[in-house]
């Protein structure tokens, strides 16, 4: 063999080794930046996690203050009391036991509150997040029939300006006989207070009558024709939509002052009957 050819063979392996060398150093580089872009990766899955974490948890904080609407004022469940004083036994003279409705009605949403009276009819928007429990005693009454047949039986004109309803004893040709305390076998708690508002009751809208005791709301209801400056004790239910005219003209007509001595005002001396009572969805 001559030296010629063994110098070109020792420097073909030496670039040969050059090269080998090279590509293995080219090798380890992507390696070492697969794995920092792996690491990278990683932290950055574990940051978005942690953000989606965070957000969803605040996201579950959102959904539990939306469970229970800004205009609700009571718990999330309603409580029907039928114990003694201020809530009226069974048996007592005037009530009607009728059941008691659901403990966990719909917190969202809104009702029309439909009556078909002698006269017309009378409409009422109501939002169920703002009175969930009452909304879901009229409902329930509604469906029981409690209302129809029965007669507005208080006209206030005298400062006040109401029209009472839902007394389930005033019906028939003898309701003036009526003392006006009649309702269902249950009482619950007041809602939707216009506390600060002046007035407290203005013309067009439709509140919860009641006793001077706490929860003591019943089925009697009050429409007011005119504003009216009250305690702000009682339920706002909502606001007439349709008929106020109507009552407007039973204010007009006067009352008798059967309940001059004691509540104030009288029997409408234009009778008003409430051939049904609905609620319905919009």
């Amino acid at each position: 063999m001559s030296p010629t050819n063994d110098r070109q063979r020792a420097a073909a392996r030496a670039r040969l080794e050059r090269e080998m060398t090279a590509r293995a150093e080219a090798a380890r580089r992507r390696r070492k930046t697969q794995a920092m872009i792996g690491a990278g990766a990683a932290a950055l899955v574990v940051i978005v996690g942690v953000v989606w974490l965070i957000v969803a948890l605040s996201d579950d904080d959102k959904g539990t203050a939306s469970a229970q609407p800004s205009g609700s004022a009571g718990p999330l469940s309603c409580t029907w009391n039928t114990g003694p004083s201020p809530a009226p036994s069974p048996v007592q003279p005037g009530i009607v036991d009728v059941g008691l409705p659901p403990t966990n009605p719909p917190r969202t949403g809104t009702r029309t509150l439909v009556i078909e009276t002698n006269l017309g009819t009378i409409k009422a928007a109501i939002d169920l997040s703002k009175t969930p429990c009452t909304g879901a005693s009229f409902d329930y009454l509604a469906s029981k029939k409690f209302y129809d047949g029965s007669k507005c039986h208080r006209l206030v004109t005298e400062g006040l300006k109401v029209l009472q309803c839902g007394d389930p004893t005033a019906k028939g040709p003898g309701y003036r006989e009526t003392d006006g305390t009649g309702g269902p076998s249950y009482r619950f708690d007041e809602e939707n207070l216009p506390v600060g508002e002046r007035p407290a009751y203005p013309e067009g809208v439709i509140a919860m009558a009641k006793s001077q005791d706490p929860g003591s709301t019943g089925s009697q209801f009050f429409i007011v024709w005119g504003d009216t400056e009250l305690d702000a004790s009682y339920t706002l239910l909502g606001r007439v939509t349709e008929g106020l005219q109507i009552v407007k003209d039973v204010g007009a007509a006067g009352d008798d002052g059967a309940y001059a001595a004691s509540a104030g005002g009288g029997h409408p001396k234009k009778e008003i009957e409430i051939k049904s009572l609905t609620m319905t969805t919009p």
